[in-house]
């Protein structure tokens, strides 16, 4: 008999013409001990899915069975672990712990409770910080926390929406591996929610995909030998092949939302053909156009002396070069990206633009930022407006109002160009930043985690948006990213800096693929294992302290 299962569920919110159907005759078994993963876009009813199962929730029809039970609340053989980590300030690693076991254990004695909360705090990997509030943890430390407050409530179905999204690539494949590690011990049932193809494969028995309307569209067994070794799953042809299929399906899927929502593109446009004001602006720049750091460091006083947080950064960028740049949390990718923007003094050394040195913020250096920076009461046209008026000031109105335009329909923003930024959702706000970036015919463009707040599935969709836009624009960029599959699929060439204090270049990796590229492109691509292998050893030997060899 199945432990969890959904028989016909479907899933309302509102009334009348308010109402919206998020899950639509949902019918799926999940076994005693089986991994399953939940992947779909956003929308599609993955977390109102993991409500109703954890009892969060109940369904409009149908019904859900845990152990042939009808389940009508929430209770501690269901245990959540969010994508927030929902932890207690005031209390530390120990005692975040701790609270949980005792309400789930209430006949264990005190000593008993302080017994199984260590053994699991040793089992994530904490039993150094034991002692430590959540305010001086990292975010995977964090997260840490909360799978082992969960863990240690011994569920037997542990319900995980999407733990992982927001971690950096190295934080996020060591929990990936505890999180195998964990279920390969104790066989518990465990159901994951996320929009990360890689994670699903590595860590899943089965994948289930979501079609759009709320509906199950298919699911996918995964026969790969356990324990599963991460090099294996990646270089495993079957691996690679239900990589590609999944893939394949939710291109297909977003293709679908596509044709349901046109988007008023213009053809592709030579640089010719741009805005008179656009072209007008160009003829200003000089014939070689590049960016330069020397010896650059920062340095931030403390309570205990002065800290080094980027050091000796040396690197040099072509005109109309894309760099990707990346690293472990807090080594200080987003300290040079806030230099280059003037945002950030520079402690010694220099960066040169154009041949001029970097001094202030500029609309040169145009800088989309991680949370999408709108205000919430303007347009998505005036919210763009404002940055053309201040670089195009003697074009005429309606020249200006050409750029806007132009841009607002580059990035499929034309159908939403006169609502508020505030009712518009966070893709949509980042659409936004991006076109007003490009509006600004910038020297140069930073992009910092522009992505790093959305599912993956909506960060494909601006990656295209980026890759299109940018094309058109041949402009400089560099994007400060912990994704790996974007990095490489951005970049000329990837930029990686070693763990900080102190970082510098570690190493440079050179993508080799041709343009305009696409996702399934670079999955078929006989190089793509190879990029991604030496960017994750990279990642991986650095935290140990290994430097690998700047290029």
């Amino acid at each position: 008999m199945s432990i969890l299962e959904l028989e016909n569920v479907s899933v309302s919110f509102g009334v009348g013409s308010e109402r919206v159907d998020v899950l639509h005759d949902v019918s799926l078994q999940i076994e005693q001990g089986e991994f399953v993963a939940i992947l779909g876009f956003a929308g599609t009813g993955k977390t109102t899915l993991v409500n109703l199962l954890a009892g969060l929730e109940k369904p409009t029809k149908g019904q859900v069975l845990f152990r042939g039970e009808r389940v009508e609340s929430p209770g501690p053989e269901r245990s959540v672990v969010f994508q927030s980590y929902s932890l207690l300030p005031w209390l530390t690693v120990a005692g975040n712990v701790e609270l949980a076991v005792r309400a789930a254990h209430r006949k264990l004695s005190r000593s008993a409770c302080r017994e199984l909360s260590q053994h699991y705090i040793e089992m994530v990997g904490l039993t150094h910080a034991h002692d430590r509030k959540p305010a001086a943890l990292s975010g995977g430390m964090r997260q840490r926390v909360a799978l082992a407050r969960t863990l240690a409530m011994e569920p037997a179905v542990l319900l995980l929406d999407e733990p992982l999204s927001a971690l950096d690539a190295l934080t996020r494949t060591k929990l990936q591996d505890e999180l195998q590690a964990i279920w390969q011990r104790d066989q518990r049932t465990v159901l994951l929610v996320t929009n990360d193809v890689d994670e699903a494969l590595y860590l899943a028995d089965r994948v289930v995909l979501l079609n759009s309307d709320g509906t199950i569209s298919e699911q996918i067994g995964v026969p790969l030998p356990r324990p599963r070794i991460r090099s294996a799953v990646n270089h495993s042809s079957i691996a690679i092949r239900l990589k590609t299929q999944i893939t394949r399906y939710l291109n297909d899927q977003r293709q679908v939302e596509t044709v349901s929502k046109p988007r008023s593109l213009p053809d592709v446009t030579p640089l010719h053909a741009l805005p008179k004001a656009y072209r007008e602006a160009s003829k200003t720049l000089l014939t070689t156009r590049y960016l330069q750091f020397s010896q650059l460091c920062k340095t931030f006083p403390t309570n205990s002396g002065p800290l080094t947080v980027v050091e000796d950064f040396e690197l040099v960028m072509e005109k109309g070069e894309f760099i990707t740049l990346i690293g472990h949390s807090g080594c200080g990718k987003s300290t040079v990206l806030s230099m280059t923007a003037g945002l950030s003094e520079i402690s010694s050394g220099a960066i040169v633009l154009d041949a001029k040195h970097v001094v202030d913020a500029d609309p040169e250096r145009a800088v989309v930022f991680q949370a999408p920076s709108v205000f919430p009461w303007l347009s998505a046209r005036q919210n763009i407006a404002i940055g053309v008026n201040r670089v195009y000031p003697t074009a005429t109105r309606q020249e200006r109002e050409e750029v806007v335009d132009y841009y607002l329909e580059r990035v499929g923003l034309g159908e939403s160009a006169d609502q508020p930024a505030r009712d518009l959702s966070n893709g949509t706000r980042q659409l936004i930043g991006i076109a007003r970036a490009f509006a600004l015919s910038p020297k140069l463009l930073l992009l910092d985690e522009p992505f790093g707040m959305l599912d993956s599935l909506t960060r494909w969709e601006l990656q295209d948006v980026l890759m299109e836009v940018w094309s058109q624009a041949q402009v400089t960029a560099i994007c400060v990213t912990h994704d790996v599959d974007e990095a490489i699929l951005l970049a000329d060439r990837v930029v990686m800096m070693t763990n900080g204090p102190q970082a510098r270049v570690g190493h440079v990796m050179e993508v080799d693929l041709e343009r305009p590229r696409t996702r399934k492109a670079m999955l078929e691509h006989p190089s793509y294992i190879r990029y991604r292998e030496e960017l994750l050893c990279f990642l991986e030997e650095n935290e140990s302290g290994h430097l690998l060899k700047a290029s």
